[in-house]
């Protein structure tokens, strides 16, 4: 999509010396010859950074409280690869509700297509868990400690002595606690809390791999936030690539109005409005402080690029220099394409409608599936190699292995009872069969039917699964008998 002048209209408007597109022929993060250019962004200052400060405060605190937060006994979110048992709000999750994993997947692309669509990159510049960790904590930290950009400039160009020496030590000791908190954090997502704390209380000889990964996602975190920082985003996470395919001319963006800051020229002391205008020359007083305040070193003014998280930094860097020169803020803002050309207000394009219409059918159909769920599911299979047997009684019996799962929040006590023949079901071992909530138990069941009740070689059974006088469910399968 066209995001820029086109470049005879530039070459009228620019005071540059370099082309439009010379900015896509190499890296903001990198010099001439490929090496890291290590950035220092200036701590920005304004109402966009701190909205941004207020909401990353509340995100931080429910990503930290998360795996603590019980819902019904049960994890607000936990991810357990290990025993397959994932919780959702409280609700326990297992693999046979793999259609609803599915769905939920669908769920999460069609919403991120649709946002992109209308919003463009706002969840990485607000939501995101690496830019708010990164902008908001690490980086607050390293200001503290370090101070503003030409301080850290400075101070890396220097010698090292005691005071360098000290500041660096503390910034990463500080780093490195952090990562290590962060990194326990995401381990109790995947394993639930409970067993987080067993291996934190616990002989660490009994839980050397839980230690191992606490080990290595801190020191995974570390080198994100200590050194590999915007690269994370302009390397590795493939949203800011594929959404070239989903902006299109009305997507809100953060976009610089060219048709008002061109040309750019610096603002001369009492100099005025009209003469300024007559000369051809823009708002847009090339102090480049939007780029001095931008964490992955773009100069905004050259367009939509891949690199912008749409953190807003820049908004705040030119409405401050709008405000000291009397102009309008706005220069810097978000707007659409249509918006900054032809002055059409943000709306909800066919393409939109599109995609709402799919998002809300999937939502539907997700809700549909998790309030229908049943509280168990019952897999009733004949044992491996058994025969049938006769009974003293004259009975024909089958040998089944069965496997319950509870997906419920409380304790079931389950029996089976045959409902399309007659005769007699018994679960061997046990005089009563219990689940326990959100866990899975698994039986030997022996069934036995008259004779009479055979159709064949094979015969259909339907077996009712309930708990008292409820029945829960209904499962099919087979009964081999005499010819």
């Amino acid at each position: 999509m066209p995001t820029k002048p086109t470049k005879p209209e530039a070459e009228k408007t620019s005071t540059r010396a370099v082309n439009w597109g010379d900015f896509r022929e190499h890296l903001a993060t990198a010099d001439k010859d490929g090496q890291r250019r290590w950035l220092y962004p200036r701590k920005p200052v304004g109402r966009w950074y701190r909205w941004r400060t207020w909401m990353s405060w509340v995100l931080i605190a429910i990503m930290f409280a998360g795996p603590f937060i019980r819902i019904g006994g049960n994890p607000l979110l936990m991810f357990n690869l290990i025993e397959r048992k994932f919780s959702i709000l409280g609700r326990i999750f297992w693999p046979e509700d793999t259609i609803i994993f599915a769905v939920a997947m669908l769920i999460f692309f069609a919403g991120i297509m649709i946002f992109t669509t209308a919003f463009g990159r706002l969840w990485c510049g607000w939501t995101c868990p690496q830019t708010i960790m990164m902008e908001m904590v690490f980086r607050k930290i390293e200001y503290l400690i370090e101070g503003d950009s030409h301080q850290q400039r400075a101070l890396d160009a220097a010698p090292w002595n005691f005071s360098k020496t000290t500041k660096k030590v503390l910034k990463h000791s500080v780093f490195f606690l952090l990562s290590f908190v962060i990194g326990n954090t995401l381990l109790a997502y995947l394993i639930g809390s409970d067993a987080l704390l067993r291996i934190i209380t616990d002989d660490p000889r009994q839980h050397l791999v839980g230690l191992t990964f606490m080990i290595l996602f801190t020191l995974v975190f570390y080198g994100i936030f200590a050194r590999f920082r915007e690269q994370a985003c302009t390397f590795i996470c493939p949203y800011g690539r594929f959404q070239s395919a989903l902006l299109d001319e009305n997507t809100m963006v953060v976009a610089y109005d060219y048709k008002r800051g061109e040309k750019r020229a610096p603002w001369k002391r009492e100099q005025r409005l009209d003469l300024r205008q007559s000369e051809g020359l823009g708002d847009c007083v090339n102090c480049r402080q939007c780029v001095a305040v931008c964490p992955t070193g773009i100069d905004i003014r050259d367009g939509i690029q891949m690199e912008c998280v749409n953190c807003t930094a820049c908004l705040d860097a030119c409405d401050a220099v709008m405000d000291k020169i009397g102009r309008p803020r706005g220069l810097i803002r978000y707007a659409s394409l249509n918006g900054i050309e032809h002055g059409q207000p943000l709306r909800f394009t066919a393409r939109m409608k599109l995609y709402a219409s799919v998002l809300t059918g999937l939502i539907a159909l997700f809700l549909i599936l998790v309030f229908t769920r049943a509280e168990v599911e019952t897999m009733f299979l004949r044992a491996p190699g058994a025969m049938f047997q006769t009974m003293a009684n004259g009975r024909i019996s089958n040998l089944y292995t069965v496997k319950v799962v509870n997906k419920s929040s409380r304790d079931l006590p389950v029996q089976f009872r045959l409902e399309n023949a007659e005769g007699g079901i018994t679960v061997m071992g046990a005089p009563t069969f219990v689940v326990p909530k959100d866990r899975v138990r698994q039986a030997s069941v022996l069934v036995e039917l008259n004779p009479t009740h055979l159709t064949g070689r094979t015969t259909k059974l339907k077996i009712g699964v309930y708990s008292g006088e409820r029945r829960l469910e209904t499962v099919s399968t087979s009964f081999v008998g005499p010819r």
